[in-house]
């Protein structure tokens, strides 16, 4: 059995993907994403980044031919290169490591680098120490089990003692790893891989949207998930409360709807258990539900005027950039839609794109701004800062705008598995023109367009952010609507 550290990481994310690697039906797997592609591409930048002007060397055999590439990683060791990029190791068999297992197994490990330091080794007064190199934003556990592995399974290759690995994330802000609070954790959970693989005990469904976004085995899983109606589709059903519905004999929509919030409560908070409770209630009677705020009181958070604007984002996070802020100007006087595409058809344009966006709005100064998340608050305090608008026409902006995302999650409960613009458009009904795209998509898009200039690429990106602000301004209507009718009724 191959035993990677790529299989660790994914088991720490996700315990079905490593065992529907080894054992699932490939056909089930959809194609690898353009997104994950990027994201490799960027990982691989990233470590170049870090090496600066190092001298380096790298084996030339292919990364699929692991043992090959294993070989010329273990001669540049003896030859006692400074450092080694992309490096193999591997080793057959269990000696040294503290499992409870006979049969023979491979390690494998892809450490982004191995640095030569000073020590003792098979190879002489030199030792190398693994570096991984990550994109996040902080150094998360499953980083440090990855690198834990990768520093025992080098000292056994090396026959040297056990020294702390490095991470270096974003920022090429770098971490050194404690190794033995980690050495227990990871041999443990090889243990936990090991039972799952020689058992082939498939485990159990849960959906995660960030996680599984990411994932080829996502759609394959879904569609279990809701041939089961599992709780993970819920919104607020974490993997720690979904262990505490558990040990309450809770496992269904039905049981969670008609459960007794006081008995919920024991376990978690009680508006945590009451939200979950409605939530159960609204997905099973498939219904939008009011939460207690009186529908009026909503009502007059959310303006309406002769002139509305429906505001979103695309945005490269990679270059901190945000390439297209999408206006939908609404005439309701004249009976009239207009969208504006403000694009940077480069990074350098987005000062400029900026200041059509502030031409736009002050030339239309009594419309409330509509938009659908923290992150339009977030831009434009970003880009009035970056380039250095007024503080009177920064406050100018920001009082207009109308967060629909906050006016939903605060009032109702919807029978969606979250609270995403798409999620929620889609249940009332509005469509997307690229309906499979998503953000993420957008991103990688415009990093194509960037290489390519295939006006193709920008002109899909455009409709999809048009259609972002129409179905912003769909769920403000129905949501005006509704809380109308609901006031009516009470």
């Amino acid at each position: 059995m191959l035993l990677s550290d790529v299989v660790l990481l994914d088991y720490k994310r996700c315990p079905r993907r490593p065992f529907l690697d080894f054992y699932g039906d490939a056909t089930q797997q959809q194609t690898q994403r353009e997104f994950v592609v990027k994201l490799r591409e960027e990982n691989q930048q990233q470590i170049l980044d870090v090496l600066g002007n190092t001298t380096y060397h790298e084996p030339q055999a292919p990364l699929e031919d692991w043992q090959a590439r294993g070989r010329e990683t273990l001669e540049l060791m003896e030859k006692g290169v400074n450092c080694i990029l992309n490096g193999i190791l591997w080793q057959t068999g269990v000696a040294g490591w503290n499992l409870p297992f006979s049969e023979t197994i491979t390690f494998i490990a892809n450490p982004a680098l191995l640095v030569k330091t000073s020590g003792h080794s098979i190879f002489g007064d030199w030792e190398y120490q693994a570096v991984s190199i990550k994109l996040g934003r902080r150094p998360k556990p499953e980083y440090k089990l990855v690198a834990a592995f990768q520093a025992k399974l080098l000292s056994l290759i090396q026959d040297s003692s056990l020294s702390n690995p490095r991470v270096v994330i974003r920022s090429h802000r770098e971490y050194q790893v404690k190794i033995n609070p980690w050495m227990a954790n990871m041999e443990n959970t090889l243990v936990e891989v090991l039972t799952m693989l020689r058992s082939r005990q498939e485990p159990e469904v849960f959906i995660s949207r960030q996680r599984c976004n990411l994932c080829q085995w996502q759609n394959f899983c879904y569609d279990i998930a809701k041939q089961q109606q599992h709780l993970s589709l819920l919104p607020g059903v974490t993997p720690s409360r979904y262990e505490q519905l558990q040990q309450l004999g809770i496992v269904s929509l039905e049981e969670l709807a008609q459960s007794d919030t006081s008995v919920l409560a024991k376990l978690m908070e009680k508006d945590v258990a009451e939200g979950l409770k409605q939530q159960a209630i609204a997905t099973l009677h498939e219904t939008p539900l009011l939460k207690s705020t009186p529908p009026r009181t909503i009502l007059e958070t959310i303006p309406s005027a002769s002139r509305e604007i429906y505001f979103d984002i695309e945005a490269e996070p990679e270059r901190n950039l945000d390439y297209l802020l999408g206006v939908l100007i609404v005439d309701y006087s004249e009976n009239k839609e207009q969208f504006y595409p403000l694009v940077a058809e480069t990074p350098e344009q987005e000062a400029e794109v900026w200041e059509q966006f502030l031409k736009l709005v002050e030339e239309n100064p009594e419309a409330p701004i509509f938009h659908y998340s923290q992150y339009e608050v977030d831009t434009i305090k970003r880009l009035s800062s970056l380039y250095q608008t007024s503080k009177q026409q920064e406050k100018s902006v920001l009082k207009r705008l109308v967060d629909l995302h906050d006016c939903v999650t605060k009032s109702l409960i919807f029978p969606t598995e979250n609270y995403s613009l798409k999620k929620i458009a889609q249940w009332l009904g509005f469509q997307w023109r690229e309906s499979d795209f998503s953000g993420q998509q957008c991103v990688y898009w415009y990093d194509q367009w960037l290489k390519t200039r295939d006006r193709a690429l920008l002109d899909t990106i455009i409709r999809y952010n048009e259609d972002d602000c129409r179905a912003t301004y769909h769920l403000k209507t129905w949501l005006v609507n509704f809380l109308a009718s609901s006031e009516v009724t009470n």
